[in-house]
């Protein structure tokens, strides 16, 4: 039996343009699953279906993120955190994750060859979001980011 406890919270109703998820998950490839999972729920909810491209395109960049952060940013007993939020009126989805290890930092390798085993995950991200980065999470750990054009 999985005894796995998802917390849950949304964004007050401040500001009516902004829609949020922010969600936390055990840091296991299942935990990343269910983070690609909700991020796809939560577009059909904001009006994108599973099928469109923004939606393809967020369940992509969660996927990787997510993935990245259970197997180079777990840090045992620590789980990660998915936020998602969609502006409408600049058009923009961000996709934050965020993970306890401060010391490993996403780049894209330089060169990648066809026996390579990683690395490709984030040239993936690099060509599907306007814009990805990294910030200090407080008071450990990091968050990755990533935007993409909400049509």
């Amino acid at each position: 039996m999985d005894n796995t406890v998802l917390k849950t919270t949304t964004a007050p109703d401040s500001d009516p343009e902004l829609r949020e998820l922010t969600q936390q998950f055990p840091a296991t490839p299942r935990g990343a699953r269910l983070a690609r999972r909700l991020a796809v729920r939560r577009m059909e909810e904001w009006g994108y279906p599973p099928a469109s491209d923004a939606s393809c395109t967020v369940a992509l960049l969660v996927a990787e993120l997510a993935s990245n952060a259970v197997r180079h940013g777990r840090v045992p007993g620590r789980d990660f955190r998915l936020r998602l939020a969609c502006v409408p009126s600049t058009r923009t989805i961000r996709i934050e994750v965020s993970d306890a290890r401060e010391d490993r930092l996403p780049a894209v390798p330089p060169t990648l060859t066809a026996d390579d085993e990683s690395g490709r995950g984030l040239l993936l991200v690099d060509l599907l979001a306007t814009r990805w980065g990294t910030t200090p999470r407080t008071p450990v750990g990091k968050t990755v980011w990533a935007e993409c054009a909400a049509p």
